[in-house]
């Protein structure tokens, strides 16, 4: 099974999806990000699927969960580039990617990380 790259950007882990996504290479990306986080004490975590046309409901499921276990391991998930058809079937499948923040493109999904980690600074 091929495994999804996973590149190291300073505090941010940049993934970028170019191949349809099956249930095990979602499965493998979602243990091989956690593994990642957890040794590299990344910050944020840019998911970019803008060569994604299709996404189904448990590749939407397991997107949500990433940013969830992201989220426990002090760290904040952006998911970019998605296509309106794939936003379009997600709300029709009745998936609201609850907890994952979203941005149009790479360079929004930067700056919203950014500014996630001000925000997170202040807090703490």
């Amino acid at each position: 099974m091929n495994r999804i790259p996973i590149l190291q950007m300073g505090q941010t882990l940049l993934v970028t999806i170019q191949v349809d996504m099956q249930d095990q290479m979602a499965l493998a990306l979602q243990d091989d990000l956690a593994n990642k986080i957890s040794t590299s004490g990344a910050r944020g975590v840019l998911i970019d699927i803008s060569a994604l046309e299709i996404v189904d409901s448990f590749v939407g499921r397991m997107l949500a969960s990433i940013s969830g276990i992201s989220r426990i391991l002090d760290a904040t998930t952006v998911v970019v580039g998605m296509q309106p058809a794939v936003a379009i079937t997600l709300v029709e499948l009745g998936l609201s990617l609850e907890g994952v923040r979203t941005a149009l493109n790479v360079e929004r999904g930067v700056e919203l990380l950014a500014l996630t980690r001000k925000e997170n600074a202040f807090a703490r």
